[in-house]
């Protein structure tokens, strides 16, 4: 039944697909992020989904109506620079061929980006991709929102099977970065069950993440938490219901938990904790020695006997810095901060510009959340091998789209401002330009 359920909705969004790039990228965002083909039993498990998305996406590119425009920015040159040095890195290799196939499913990733980024630049492009993205992750939320309530905290979260978050660690931070764009979702939400219901999916998802027992996931909500009380106003009111709050959440935890969290301090006794610095530090001394890195296939026996302190203890790096750096080396890694610093950036931009149109404030509203979900995103996958995880590009994609929006409406308000032209007289866009500046 789920099988014919999977099909029949993917057949009738495949036409839409088609007639509009910015529907495909949609489809291909839910499909990525959910894997809802995945929830089912038979046939539809192992059908190429993605790749049909996909090959409509580039279809519809030639076909769409509605003119495509892709932006500039410094977040996506960084971002070109990197997959070009990924494709070097790679070619370099130490082990060509694994590191190929991971190169190609990276790719294939990127490329979707690229085409969102191309499509996506109206409100309700941006606001359905959140909640494309924000939704996909907040299903499994609830799941185990609904499963930590059931057993008490006592049963250990999962994510879906395939995909970046099947571990418990992975999807607990999928989950922690969608809550402040469910927060987003329900401000902005004229309808009040509507409200109510975003707001459950964010309690739901922020116990489930608990529920996962991550120690990432538990550090990242902390700082998220931290944020979101410098920037509210009235600090006293809610510093106390977030200390209530979380202390009701960690209350229905059991000792079990409990122990695991208490790990953070106690990390030199922990062997897991203990191994991913042995990893780290391999990582470091690879990169150091080899200006290339290892490309993408670096975690392996005879890297961890030539560059790590402790050879036979063999882990992945557990962490998205180390992870770049073991794979990339430095460039790599520089590349790969250098497009969260300015995505960061231009949110900073964008809540300044917002302040000054009134029209904007959806998007001082969203960008002060996706600083918030940047934060949680940095901060967890110091201790999660999630580097090339859809989520935090599709993040960067809201940012530049917010960044298109607000460049035309200065525009609108530009125009309004001109005076009443003459038969046949014409402006130019410089005469926009100084009026703007005027």
């Amino acid at each position: 039944m789920r099988d014919l359920l999977m099909v029949a909705i993917f057949a009738a969004a495949i036409p839409l697909c088609f007639a509009r790039t910015w529907i495909a990228v949609m489809v291909w965002t839910w499909i990525s992020i959910m894997n809802p083909h995945k929830l089912a039993f038979g046939f539809a498990v192992n059908m190429p989904f993605a790749l049909i998305v996909a090959l409509a996406a580039f279809m519809s590119i030639l076909i769409d109506r509605e003119r495509l425009h892709f932006p500039k920015h410094a977040a996506i040159t960084c971002l070109l620079l990197f997959l070009l040095w990924t494709g070097i890195t790679t070619f370099f290799a130490l082990n060509p061929g694994l590191s190929a196939d991971q190169l190609w499913k990276i790719v294939k990733i990127q490329s979707m980006t690229l085409v969102a980024l191309a499509a996506i630049r109206e409100r309700k492009h941006i606001e359905a991709f959140i909640a494309i993205n924000a939704l996909s992750i907040g299903f499994y939320g609830v799941k185990g929102g609904i499963f930590t309530i059931t057993t008490g905290g006592s049963g250990r979260v999962q994510g879906p099977s395939g995909g970046f978050i099947e571990g418990n660690n992975e999807i607990g931070l999928a989950m922690v970065v969608v809550i402040p764009l469910l927060n987003y979702l329900r401000e902005v939400n004229p309808h009040r069950w509507l409200r109510r219901g975003l707001a459950g999916i964010m309690v739901l998802c922020a116990l489930a993440a608990l529920g996962t027992q991550s120690r990432g996931a538990f550090l990242a909500i902390a700082c998220m938490t931290l944020v979101l009380w410098t920037r509210s106003q009235r600090k006293g009111l809610v510093g106390l219901i977030l200390v209530v709050f979380a202390a009701g959440l960690v209350t229905f935890m059991p000792q079990s938990w409990e122990d695991r969290m208490s790990t953070i301090k106690t990390y030199q006794s922990d062997g897991s904790a203990m191994g991913r610095i042995n990893a780290w530090q391999m990582a470091f001394n690879l990169a150091n020695d080899r200006f290339l890195g290892a490309g993408f296939a670096a975690t392996s026996i005879e890297t961890f006997a030539k560059y790590a302190p402790i050879p036979e203890d063999i882990h992945a790096a557990h962490s998205i810095y180390f992870q770049v750096l073991g794979e990339h080396g430095w460039v790599g890694l520089a590349l790969y901060l250098a497009i969260g610093f300015f995505t960061l950036l231009e949110c900073a931009r964008l809540r300044k510009a917002a302040l000054q149109i009134p029209e904007a404030k959806w998007i001082y509203q969203l960008v002060g959340m996706i600083q918030v979900s940047m934060v949680g995103f940095a901060v967890g996958g110091a201790f999660l091998s999630l580097a090339y995880f859809d989520l935090p590009f599709n993040i960067m994609v809201m940012v530049i789209a917010c960044r298109y929006w607000i460049s035309q409406e200065r525009w609108k308000l530009v125009d309004k401002s001109l005076p009443k032209l003459l038969p046949g007289q014409k402006l130019t866009r410089m005469d926009r330009f100084w009026a703007w500046l005027k």
